[in-house]
């Protein structure tokens, strides 16, 4: 599926600025000073600014930065989905185009994990560390039933129809996630979440998450950088509709093997089980989590 819109500027973002990479313009919004600096990886259909409130915390002890991958959020169109090599080069760029200086704090969710292990694998002395929340690995199918297995979860994922009968429902659901944000930041979000734009990205995006596995099987693993993974193993509502107890515990099983894996595979790493909250409301419902890890991370990093 591509995503060839042409009118992205349609939406203009309430804070932050372009950078021009390759003739594209990529949005991006930076706070705080100081190092290493702490980059946030938005998931599928997410965008750099829903990490706006747990990054103005982060922005109190260290750089915090929050962008949109080519092709989403606020940044010029591209054909989705795309390589991992593509837009971890692209993150690259971004950053010192930016004069960001490196080595950097990845902080991944959901989707953003393969994005980060790509950076990893292309740039390790560019890695200070990696706060790991919820997100993608790429031996995800070694942990996971069969019915949670990448290709299953690229199957399950709405679609355009599907998304368009639930919005109702998500715009009051990004009311109240958003709620804490300042009002144009929040309003704007609403606004363009609800757009068709944003949606057919968030689908596009989905649709290649075995083939983003299999690129980075053929790299190394994560560097040895201190490693915290926030492990969401709290109960969703909505999936425990459409699953079954047993695969809902399964997957609560392997997230949870799946994320003791990766850490125990670095000299520096912690797993930190979450049950209160669910995997797309994680920065939103434990923010202070978020920060908190973040915070331990940079400091594990600082050391010699």
């Amino acid at each position: 599926m591509t995503n060839n819109s042409t009118s992205p500027a349609r939406f203009a973002p309430p804070v932050g600025e372009f950078q021009e990479i390759d003739g594209r313009r990529l949005f991006v919004h930076r706070s705080g000073s100081g190092g290493p600096a702490v980059v946030f990886l938005p998931g599928a259909g997410a965008v750099g600014l829903d990490y706006f409130g747990v990054q103005q915390e982060v922005s109190q002890f260290t750089t915090a930065v929050v962008y949109d991958r080519g092709g989403t959020g606020y940044s010029d169109p591209l054909p989705l989905p795309r390589t991992a090599t593509a837009v971890a080069t692209e993150l690259h760029e971004l950053l010192r185009a930016q004069n960001i200086a490196a080595p950097y704090v990845l902080v991944p969710h959901s989707l953003g994990g393969f994005y980060a292990h790509r950076f990893a694998q292309l740039y390790p002395q560019d890695v200070a560390g990696l706060v790991w929340l919820d997100a993608f690995h790429r031996d995800w199918d070694d942990f996971m039933p069969p019915a949670a297995s990448l290709a299953a979860v690229e199957q399950m994922a709405p679609d355009r129809e599907q998304l368009g009968k639930m919005r109702p429902a998500m715009r009051e659901m990004f009311a109240e996630l958003l709620a804490g944000y300042p009002e144009h930041v929040g309003q704007a979000l609403i606004d363009a979440k609800m757009s068709d734009e944003w949606t057919d990205v968030g689908i596009a995006e989905r649709t290649n998450l075995t083939g983003l596995a299999t690129e980075l099987r053929a790299g190394p693993a994560i560097p040895d950088v201190p490693v915290i993974a926030l492990s969401v193993v709290g109960a969703d509502p909505a999936q425990q509709a459409l699953t079954s107890e047993r695969t809902l515990q399964e997957r609560h099983n392997g997230r949870t093997t799946m994320d003791a894996a990766l850490v125990s595979a670095v000299s520096h790493g912690e797993q930190r089980l979450l049950t209160d909250t669910v995997h797309h409301r994680l920065c939103f419902d434990r923010p202070d989590a978020v920060v908190q890890a973040i915070r331990d991370v940079v400091d594990r990093a600082a050391r010699p």
